[in-house]
């Protein structure tokens, strides 16, 4: 590392923790109003107000997304996108933590601003809505958020340390079958039994999973069946996800899945409306040369790697489809949630105790100082520079 970078280094860290408890008070902040996909009103408005007192330039509502921004500072020619999440799910908000991911991001933003034109960059923060379904970065992406930059980073808490997340493509769709209702018990033959049909779609993708290939999912939950136990259920709604290892092999395994939905309005004469929830989500590609810069600054703050961790873990994301335009990583911040992990009320409750806090700081300088690898090492800078920007 040369005397520049190292220098720089110090600097950011130095920002970082200047303003390390308004960073932990953003976190708390938006981990105490949790707000849904598209909704994260509150959220957007804080971290823009936190990079505007930094001297970045806000542009709100951006790719014609309410809660969506973009903050920029520097002037250079290497373009860095640094990603914020801060939707939240139904019932258990913050329960995969993207408060943290929202106060790192602008943590690093914070430590890299006054260092961005002597590094030759701009420091480009994207506020992404509707990470948990909806595809905030992917229509970002399609609609321009993402032009110019030649790499992108963000940050994901969980219950250990990742150089990477594991990612899986995924597809979402709500299942909607039409019957036709009646007394159940005095004129069941005037029926059609709407909720019959998921059934019989239930049981066969139960039977389909027996010619999965490795990493082949399917889960859903059923959010109408009917409305009482004498009535024959009219109409049935359901939301599934389907997920493969590639958007490749998702397109010949939803098509699998497809067919035991069929096959229930087959059986039940119900009439059959599948409803694409957003965009699909992609593999995640990582960029190993920026990955390695990540995992070697994170140890230097003390962050520890367990090995082994990957085999068991599997999710989704929108970054996904952003990796697939331009040179990505998404690491992992062990937060200490254990037995808690992402989705539960637990991990929620996690992700605003102490050890979440100093993950978020970590998580910031580490992004800060890779940035700061990556625009002062020739090679890494002339190869992210070559890179042609090329729309999804």
């Amino acid at each position: 590392m040369s005397d520049q970078a190292s220098g720089a280094k110090a600097q950011a860290r130095a920002a970082i923790g200047a303003t390390a408890q308004s960073l932990v008070e953003l976190s708390h902040k938006i981990h105490a109003h949790p707000e849904l996909a598209f909704e994260e009103e509150l959220a957007s408005s804080w971290c823009a107000e936190a990079l505007s007192a930094s001297g970045f330039d806000i542009d709100m509502g951006i790719c014609g997304l309410p809660t969506a921004f973009a903050g920029r500072a520097g002037s250079g020619p290497l373009t860095v996108a640094i990603c914020a999440e801060y939707d939240a799910l139904p019932d258990i908000g913050h329960a995969c933590g993207h408060n943290v991911i929202a106060a790192s991001a602008v943590g690093a933003a914070v430590g890299l601003a006054p260092l961005a034109d002597d590094l030759g960059i701009t420091v480009r923060v994207l506020g992404t809505p509707a990470e948990e379904g909806g595809g905030g970065k992917i229509l970002m992406l399609e609609r321009g958020g993402f032009d110019g930059a030649k790499a992108a980073l963000m940050v994901h808490p969980a219950p250990s340390e990742l150089d990477r997340m594991p990612c899986l493509a995924v597809s979402h769709f709500d299942v909607r079958y039409t019957g036709r209702e009646a007394h159940a018990s005095a004129y069941p033959e005037r029926g059609i039994n709407a909720l019959d049909a998921i059934t019989v779609a239930q049981v066969a993708i139960g039977l389909l999973r027996q010619h999965a290939r490795h990493h082949d999912q399917v889960h859903g939950i059923v959010t109408s069946g009917g409305v009482a136990p004498n009535i024959i259920p009219g109409l049935a709604v359901a939301k599934f996800y389907v997920r493969a290892e590639t958007l490749a092999a998702l397109e010949a395994w939803e098509e699998r899945v497809l067919r035991c939905f069929e096959a229930g309005a087959l059986a039940t004469g119900a009439s059959l409306e599948i409803v694409p929830q957003g965009p699909k989500y992609s593999e995640f590609v990582t960029d190993e040369e920026m990955a390695a810069y990540y995992r070697a600054n994170a140890e230097s703050l003390g962050r520890a790697f367990p090995s082994g961790e990957e085999a068991s873990l599997s999710a989704s994301t929108d970054m996904g489809n952003v990796s697939l335009v331009v040179p990505s990583i998404h690491p992992l911040l062990g937060i200490d949630s254990l037995p808690a992990v992402n989705h539960q009320a637990g991990f929620a409750a996690a992700a605003a105790r102490p050890a979440a806090d100093r993950a978020l700081l970590d998580g910031a300088m580490a992004m800060a100082m890779t940035v700061i690898d990556i625009a002062s090492e020739d090679g890494a800078r002339q190869r992210l520079q070559a890179k042609a920007f090329r729309h999804f």
